[in-house]
């Protein structure tokens, strides 16, 4: 393994394997909703905190962990990232209730905070800038495969294994992953001391959590004074935050805002937030649909967004290697329209009497009854 020692390839394969645990993590646990409810003895809400407390310690701690990154080097947090997330994919697997399994899953969340932002830095370091488009393709390849093929991997091990498996499974994945950091990522630092914002970071993580909770759980509490507290303080504490990076633009600011006036930068910025959100947005609702109403199992469930992980795979590296050649903004469009007209279509075709599904809701599905 020396030979691959520093190998842009092979650094690439390594961030892939950790990026990919941290992305599946955020879509697989939604087919396992309804038999984690029987297994636990949880609460729909209970269970629903699972995938919420994963994503609320991931979006919190993303800009703190991107700067501890720069002070301490993207390799050792990589490496830090990938043992919490691993450690903690363990005890999700062994929670004997629904507080240890959210809180496991919030611990989850601190490792995929911690390496997420390190895997794009080590790929661009390694990647001469000719060959940074097909490697940000397979990167970004790896990254829908991940989302979108969360409901298809989670029904096949929630059918077979149990849900407590879409947990362990991590664990291979992560021992592999740590294993390649070790031997094949270069420890890549600039070799001058880098501050830590420690004002900026608890102002960053004071309106991030505020304004994710809110979000979050607005309809659970109706919108009602409680969340637009939430949303009132999260935009001061924003606000606050920003005037702080106003006055450290020369040293050293958590974000740099030269950087926004770059127009690709920022637009593209909107544009991956937005598609973010489309793609894990559609995932929760429709897999509860799914189970819930169409009576689909955890399996079929899976299967019906099992073409989108194939079609992604095998389109990425092509898309990647193109856009090395004529640019990406054609490709971003076209890819942009597609997802917009497929999930237009998923709104269209999904009904109660969907051909091959149940034409009515199973009386005794878990979900329905937790949420009645």
């Amino acid at each position: 393994m020396r030979k691959w020692a520093g190998n842009p390839w092979a650094v690439l394969a390594t961030m892939s394997l950790g990026f990919f645990m941290t992305l599946l993590d955020l879509t697989i646990v939604n087919i396992a909703i309804p038999d984690m409810i029987d297994g636990l003895g949880a609460t729909l809400d209970q269970t629903l905190w699972v995938i919420s407390g994963y994503a609320l310690v991931l979006a919190v701690l993303l800009i703190t962990a991107g700067r501890l990154g720069d002070v301490w080097g993207p390799r050792n947090l990589f490496i830090a990232g990938v043992v919490v997330f691993t450690a903690a994919s363990i005890a999700c697997g062994l929670a004997t209730g629904p507080v240890m399994l959210i809180v496991a899953r919030g611990v989850q969340g601190l490792g995929a905070a911690l390496l997420t932002p390190q895997t794009m830095t080590l790929i661009m370091s390694v990647f001469p800038a000719q060959r940074r488009g097909t490697a940000m393709g397979i990167w970004g390849m790896v990254a829908g495969l991940a989302t979108l093929s969360g409901p298809t991997v989670g029904g096949v091990l929630v059918s077979t294994l149990g849900w407590r498996w879409i947990f362990l499974v991590n664990v291979p994945i992560g021992i592999a992953a740590l294993a390649l950091a070790f031997l094949v990522v270069p420890d890549l630092r600039t070799g001058r001391t880098r501050t830590f914002d420690i004002p900026g970071v608890l102002l960053a993580t004071g309106a991030l959590f505020c304004l994710t909770f809110a979000l979050q759980e607005g309809e659970h509490y109706h919108w009602g004074p409680k969340i637009w507290g939430l949303l009132a303080a999260g935009a001061v504490l924003t606000a606050g935050f920003l005037v702080h990076q106003r006055g450290r633009q020369d040293r050293e600011p958590l974000v740099p805002f030269a950087l926004f006036k770059d127009r690709n930068f920022s637009v593209l910025t909107v544009l991956v937030a937005l598609v973010s959100m489309a793609m894990i947005g559609l995932v929760l609702p429709f897999n509860l649909y799914l189970q819930s109403v169409l009576g689909l199992s955890a399996i079929k469930a899976g299967l019906v967004l099992a073409p989108s992980s194939l079609v992604s795979m095998t389109v990425g590296p092509f898309a990647g290697r193109l856009s090395d050649r004529i640019g990406g903004k054609y490709l971003l469009m076209a890819g942009l329209t597609l997802y917009a007209v497929g999930m237009a279509a998923i709104a269209l075709i999904a009904g109660p009497a969907s051909p091959g599904t149940p034409s009515s809701r199973p009386p005794s599905s878990p979900v329905s009854a937790s949420a009645a």
